[in-house]
């Protein structure tokens, strides 16, 4: 049998959490000497980290292709049989605990929910955070609706994607088995338009640019991510980015996503030696660029003030309507700390430039 590790997965970290999008696919081409045999029995004695029950409800959601063709539980392969298997990438599983919480809803139907996030709020359930969650407060609104909603046809309550805890914005969830079979295969085919705005250190040679390399777990900080140019590690990862003002020793960026890996702009700005404002994580909660006067550093520390996280907002997400098939785009305005530490660089910025005429 030939294994092919498709491009959002990688041995040397596959049962690992290390992308933001939550499905992964894998490939297999059965032996020409296979007997037949059922299919959930034949990915289940070759892929780590799943159970029997996760490769029918896969098969049953449309997740499981056969020659590119969906299929039954009850399907027998046969040699030469191309199978691709979209696995749920996210090995830990934790009680969902319905929670009455406040939710910015940006838009609704019956397949989908947009809901703007805030920053500091954690996306879902996790050691040390299991309650307070995005998902703990879309599974109480959605049994509000669903009492006797069937998670196990929708994992998680329709989670298909995430953000960070301190970034703020934009985040899409599935309210049918249609939308989240729909939405996992166009998040992981890259075709879901994911702008980004942040504030970095540093100013840019060029006012756009394209970050490639390659994004796994740190060797020794393994709840850090590092960039690995050569590719011999981790998961390819695509950043496109613009810049929208250089604020004198800061700048304000848009970046495109084209791939969606764990702090993949975080990680891949501090690579470039622009890391994001305030990122504690990657080196940006100190000065990094400027003078070393006691004024500008209170200056800083009273911008540190008043956006407490790393400066990066989710502000554009759009994917195709999973039911409808229209084309979908949603904008979201800057998190209210982000607007307030961008208008104190370019107060700053401005009175440099009088200074200087």
């Amino acid at each position: 049998m030939a294994v092919e590790i498709g491009e959002n997965m990688h041995e040397d970290n596959i049962g690992e959490q290390v992308s933001d999008e939550l499905y992964e696919r894998l490939t297999l081409i059965v032996d020409k000497g296979q007997e037949p045999l059922r299919i959930d029995k034949f990915i289940l004695n070759r892929v780590v980290n799943t159970s029997r029950n996760k490769i029918q409800t896969a098969i049953s959601n449309g997740m499981v292709l056969v020659n590119n063709l969906q299929i039954k539980s009850n399907y027998k392969v046969k040699p030469a049989d191309s199978i691709i298997f979209y696995s749920d990438n996210d090995p830990e599983t934790y009680e969902i605990i319905p929670e009455e919480l406040p939710l910015n809803i940006v838009f609704e139907d019956d397949h989908v929910l947009v809901i703007n996030k805030p920053a500091g709020m954690v996306v879902h359930p996790g050691a040390g955070n299991f309650s307070g969650t995005l998902i703990n407060g879309v599974a109480w609104y959605l049994r509000q609706q669903q009492p006797d909603i069937d998670e196990s046809k929708l994992p998680r309550f329709g989670m298909v994607h995430r953000i960070d805890k301190n970034t703020s914005g934009l985040i899409v969830l599935a309210k049918s088995e249609l939308a989240a079979v729909k939405l996992a295969r166009q998040f992981f085919e890259h075709t879901v338009q994911r702008k980004y705005t942040a504030l970095v250190w540093g100013n840019f040679e060029e006012t756009e640019g394209t970050i490639t390399g390659h994004i796994g777990r740190h060797h020794r900080f393994r709840k850090l991510m590092d960039v690995f140019p050569d590719g011999d590690y981790g998961k390819e990862a695509i950043t496109h980015y613009s810049v929208l003002e250089d604020l004198k020793y800061v700048s304000l960026i848009e970046c495109r996503l084209e791939t969606g890996r764990t702090h993949q702009i975080r990680v891949h700005m501090q690579h470039r030696g622009h890391p994001l404002f305030n990122d504690e994580v990657y080196g940006g909660d100190r000065v990094v660029k400027g003078t070393i006067f006691t004024k500008y550093k209170q200056f800083v520390d009273n911008c540190f003030d008043l956006c407490k996280r790393q400066a990066l907002h989710a502000q554009t997400l759009g994917f195709i309507h999973p039911a409808t098939e229209k084309e979908m785009l949603f904008e979201s305005e800057l998190a209210a700390d982000m607007k307030a530490v961008i208008e104190k660089w370019r107060g700053y910025a401005n009175h440099y430039s009088s200074d200087r005429s």
